[in-house]
């Protein structure tokens, strides 16, 4: 339960977090825009099973590869792709705590 908890936490309460205490003015914007990293997980389509709870996504899904990974990290430091970056750099970090605690 813990597992869960911490995995869909930072995948949805984290980013509403970010997006409520450093974005005042564009909240629901930024918010919506962190919550869209979630649309990566559109990979997992292509594995079999669609979903295992016991399967680390990290290196097994092309989207969550370390190449990706990579680019994801790359992301924040140009300003118009900084809160795409900051996204899927969030929805990572989720997965990496999952894969962690498998």
């Amino acid at each position: 339960m813990f597992r869960f908890v911490l995995h869909y936490g930072i995948h949805f309460i984290v980013p509403i977090l970010i997006a409520f205490l450093f974005f005042k003015e564009h909240r629901l914007k930024i918010a919506l825009i962190l919550l869209a990293g979630m649309l990566i997980d559109i990979d997992h389509l292509l594995a079999e099973p669609i979903f295992d709870p016991n399967r680390c996504s990290i290196n097994f899904h092309p989207l969550h590869s370390y190449w990706a990974i990579v680019v994801y990290c790359i992301l924040p430091f140009f300003k118009p792709t900084r809160l795409i970056g900051l996204a899927l750099i969030i929805h990572i970090i989720a997965d990496i705590t999952d894969c962690l605690l498998i």
